[in-house]
């Protein structure tokens, strides 16, 4: 089968890598020009993907801003693709639209409001004064570290937050979202849909957004996610599962999450992802038994085949390289770019083929990565070469595991990355552990918190 995976920014070059090594003709395009040598000397890579799409059996999208409205076109011509629509990505885009739709489908939703002006924002504050989270919307809410979660009853901090934004991000920000802040459990549930319904299991995942063990310091995109396969609950039926005559009438196809807040009382759908999360796709795919590129060619036609899973629990861990959250060509240029990735030993079975230019650890999801010879120059397929730090973010790779509890897939992720040998990596040692202590900050405090997955069970939202 010939699979054309076409990107924004290089996201999903370690998907097209492994639906290669299952035997599939693979060719990636990524449309950013200081993202396109990421996944170089993995996979076959092109300059503009529109040209390859009378010779892919699979079109694969990998984000959304504008790639939805391509999806649409392509299945109207025929074509079988994985990807949204001009209306699920602005599920994301569009947080008030978001909210909206939810609502309208039954799901409960904390009080919010949209704005694009600071000054009509601190007003409403003054007015209605309460701890809010500000949510920028549009392309700069990529930009994690702008989320701020209010803390104060008077909304005071909240006042401030906006005056500093308005400064430093005010020609960027155009929009932005103020939500009453909710105290609970962060959980997120993702499912693939077919076009017509959901494909069980369904995935409960925790993300780690703060750069800093003990959920402190600036946000991120995500420094890692633990997660699990599970029948419908609760969880998902009260939230996302409500959506399925929305994406049924959209002909979604594709992966798509969606964060909440649990609390004793109710669940509170947050924000959609309609694409890949990342890392959470190389969770599931660390765990999942079904070929990808059989699901995803099951998913755009309309019959996915089962979706068998690894039974347990999952965590995958993000190894990432100065500057990582932030944007410092100069750091990113002098420290990390074009940085030797190697590793201790081989495959923890010692099954590796050390001709094999595929052989790597186990649990190993590449990102911003390349493989070239020693003169940088892009491998060719059949020949090894040594794996470099590419692109512009800092977010190298996810190292996942697996094991029958969380603590026994904690172990291994860890004891995975501990064989990555990288200069100047870091990375949480704590993902997975609000499972066990609820993920409060500082961890000290932790010792008398239940854990996040003992608050779900006990509020009955996993059953």
């Amino acid at each position: 089968m010939n699979v054309l995976f076409a990107s924004k920014d290089g996201l999903v070059g370690d998907v097209a890598w492994r639906v290669q090594r299952e035997g599939h003709d693979v060719r990636y395009c990524i449309e950013s020009e200081s993202e396109a040598r990421i996944a170089d000397g993995f996979v076959e890579k092109v300059e503009d993907w529109h040209d390859h799409e009378s010779w892919a059996d699979l079109v694969v999208f990998d984000d959304v801003w504008g790639f939805g409205a391509e999806a649409e076109r392509l299945r109207g011509d025929g074509v079988p693709v994985v990807g949204g629509t001009e209306l699920t990505d602005r599920l994301e885009d569009d947080r008030g639209f978001a909210q909206e739709v939810l609502a309208e489908a039954g799901a409960d939703v904390l009080p919010h409001r949209e704005f694009t002006s600071f000054e009509a924002a601190r007003d409403w504050v003054r007015e209605t004064p309460a701890p809010y989270v500000v949510k920028p919307s549009g392309e700069v809410q990529n930009v994690k570290r702008l989320v701020y979660v209010g803390r104060e009853e008077d909304g005071s901090d909240v006042l401030d937050v906006l005056d500093a934004y308005e400064t430093a991000w005010g020609d960027r920000i155009r929009g932005f979202q103020l939500q009453r802040r909710a105290t609970g459990v962060e959980v997120a549930v993702s499912a693939f849909f077919d076009g017509e319904r959901f494909v069980e299991p369904v995935c409960v995942n925790f993300e780690h957004k703060k750069l800093f063990p003990g959920n402190v310091g600036p946000s991120t995109g995500e420094m890692g996610t633990s997660a699990f396969w599970t029948e419908r609950v609760e969880l998902f039926d009260r939230t996302l599962g409500r959506c399925a005559d929305l994406l049924a009438d959209e002909g979604y196809v594709g992966s798509i999450d969606l964060n909440c807040i649990a609390t004793p009382d109710d669940i509170y759908p947050l924000e959609f992802t309609p694409r890949f999360g990342y890392p959470t796709i190389f969770v599931q795919a660390e765990s999942m038994e079904t070929p990808l590129g059989e699901f995803f060619y099951g998913l755009a036609t309309g019959d996915a085949p089962h979706l068998t899973v690894e039974s347990g629990y999952q965590v995958g861990v993000r190894v990432c390289v100065p500057p990582f959250p932030f944007d410092d060509e100069t750091t990113f240029r002098e420290t990390s770019y074009d940085a030797a990735i190697t590793w201790e030993g081989g495959r923890s079975a010692g099954t590796a083929d050390a001709t094999s230019i595929d052989a790597r650890p186990d649990g190993l999801h590449v990102e911003d990565v390349k493989r070239v010879r020693p003169d940088g120059t892009p491998t060719a397929p059949g020949e090894r070469g040594q794996w470099r730090v590419e692109g512009t973010s800092g977010v190298v790779l996810t190292v996942a595991g697996c094991g029958e509890t969380m603590r026994a897939a904690q172990r291994e992720a860890y004891e995975r990355v501990s064989k990555v040998v990288l200069p100047s990596m870091y990375f949480r040692d704590d993902i997975g552990d609000r499972w066990f202590d609820g993920g409060g900050t500082p961890r000290a405090l932790n010792t008398e918190r239940a854990g996040d997955g003992d608050r779900l069970a006990a509020w009955g939202y996993l059953r």
